[in-house]
């Protein structure tokens, strides 16, 4: 084991257009420092139940006002502006939950290991943030996993399967250890804290107070 490589755990939510603003940033971090660095993916979900966004906000028009409020602010902190409220804003859909996205990713996971996590959740975020699809619907989270060089029979297989839940589950559990209540987050050599859509230059002195 190298014990000079930094491990940092991303906890994120692909409804999270904060977490959109970031990951850039994530993956320029790799990139700069290599096998020195460590990412892996964890799961968030920021809205878990079908009824999740009238629970938060009362209904489900209304949650869909105030979060893009929400994107609007974290398209300004987006390094290249790509989240798309005017589109989403005319979508006819109801705004989507948190857990089918999710298990997408995880079902992805079990394919690839944490790379083909962080391609699935970037592809999603993509179809959610920028194209304004809809998560929810089988469809797209078939598209998108075909988009990224699944197979998607197995990956179908796998996203209706227990174990895929169960890892959702456990990363949720891990959330709550470290006592995450927002995302993005990011864990360091699981104790060292950084939250929020942070700039590249705070990130960088994050991860060299770490070393």
């Amino acid at each position: 084991m190298d014990t000079n490589k930094i491990t940092i755990e991303f906890f994120h939510d692909v409804l999270c257009a904060w977490c959109y603003a970031l990951s850039p940033r994530i993956e320029k971090l790799k990139d700069a420092f290599g096998d020195k660095v460590e990412i892996i993916h964890r799961s968030f979900a920021l809205a878990p139940e079908p009824n999740s966004i009238s629970q938060i906000f009362g209904q489900k028009e209304q949650g869909k006002k105030e979060i893009l409020k929400h994107w609007r602010a974290a398209n300004q902190n987006d390094d290249e502006h790509r989240i798309n409220v005017e589109l989403m804003a005319t979508r006819q859909f109801d705004y989507p939950y948190s857990t089918p996205a999710l298990l997408a990713c995880k079902a992805a996971e079990l394919q690839g290991g944490n790379a083909m996590h962080a391609k699935m959740f970037n592809r999603l975020q993509k179809a959610h943030l920028t194209e304004c699809l809809n998560i929810n619907d089988f469809e797209i989270l078939l598209q998108c996993a075909n988009d990224i060089g699944l197979n998607v029979t197995q990956w179908g297989k796998d996203f209706e399967s227990h174990k895929v839940r169960q890892m959702l589950d456990d990363d949720q559990y891990r959330a709550y250890q470290y006592k995450i209540n927002s995302v993005p987050t990011l864990i360091g050599n699981q104790k060292y804290k950084l939250t929020g859509a942070q700039p590249y230059n705070i990130l960088l002195e994050w991860f060299q107070q770490i070393r």
